[in-house]
């Protein structure tokens, strides 16, 4: 399998590309949401490669870049052993779980495979994760996609019971749950209004078995948060180049009223909502998902 270094640390990647000849095709980067990884993005890369070269990576911490924050340090030391220790504290202080360093990271990978202009297609909180790049690196992207994303107003309540939720969350994930029948069913059920494949099911669940525990209860913690309702919100204002964003009918994680109203924010937002679908549009209605997409990079 393919990996990289990416600031200190071993990142998987793959490409899905198809032949054309002599003719250069764009790049297109997807980024995969919380506990997941780039596999869930196949099928959609395939369908897409016949215009776009696809690159395909797993997020610091997730699928297959998992790392635990003594692995991270390990690998940031090595990196800069030559450096001064003045140096060396900053680059290790640098691998947090701020959604803005997943930002870097992806420009960092791209910078790594000489890649200089692309276009971007991201999910739940990689399309945060694709929101900060946008606004961070505004020449490198032509155009982006953001499925399943939106702002959501702070409560204090609320994430206080979703902190206290997704610890208990991260925190107990027996490996052996992948091997009870029905266990992928029970574990996609509230992601889901259309079925989806069994093998793409249990992949989930493996995905978010293996993920390491610090990136993904940081990430709990960095992409829900007061600061993210603060800053997000401006940052889909600030967005410069045409943006579409997917929202499922009926997602309970992210609701389409939320990317309606980011879409609301700036007129180089377009907004789709997939009828019949809940987070994951690009796998339970992939020919819808795939025909609004196509049309919008038409």
């Amino acid at each position: 399998m393919p990996y990289i270094q990416v600031r200190g640390v071993e990142h998987y990647y793959d490409w899905i590309k198809k032949a054309s000849g002599s003719q250069e095709k764009p790049v297109m980067v997807f980024i995969h949401g919380w506990a997941g990884s780039a596999r869930y993005w196949q099928t959609t890369a395939a369908a897409l490669s016949d215009k776009f070269d696809c690159l395909l990576y797993d997020l610091r911490g997730f699928g297959r870049s998992s790392h635990g924050q003594e692995t991270l340090v390990e690998a940031s030391e090595a990196v800069v052993e030559s450096q001064s220790q003045e140096s060396r504290a900053l680059s290790v202080k640098e691998l947090t779980y701020e959604l803005d360093t997943y930002a870097e990271d992806l420009a960092t990978l791209l910078d790594e495979l000489q890649i200089h202009r692309i276009y971007i297609n991201a999910h739940s909180m990689g399309a945060s994760i694709g929101t900060l790049f946008l606004n961070r690196y505004p020449q490198r992207v032509e155009r982006a996609i953001l499925t399943c994303s939106g702002i959501f107003e702070y409560d204090e309540k609320a994430f206080a019971a979703f902190y206290k939720f997704g610890g208990y969350v991260v925190k107990f994930r027996p490996k052996w749950l992948a091997k009870i029948p029905f266990a992928d069913r029970i574990f996609m059920a509230r992601f889901l209004h259309k079925s989806i494949p069994a093998k793409e099911r249990q992949a989930f669940l493996q995905d978010f078995l293996v993920a390491d525990y610090d990136a993904a209860l940081g990430t709990i913690f960095t992409s829900v948060s007061k600061t993210a309702a603060e800053l997000m919100p401006q940052e889909f204002t600030q967005i410069t180049m045409p943006t579409l964003l997917i929202a499922g009918e009926y997602d309970q994680i992210i609701p389409a009223k939320l990317g309606r109203h980011a879409a609301s924010l700036n007129d180089k937002i377009e907004f789709s909502m997939i009828p019949n679908t809940s987070h994951f549009p690009m796998l339970e209605d992939p020919s819808t998902y795939l025909d609004r997409v196509q049309e919008f990079l038409n």
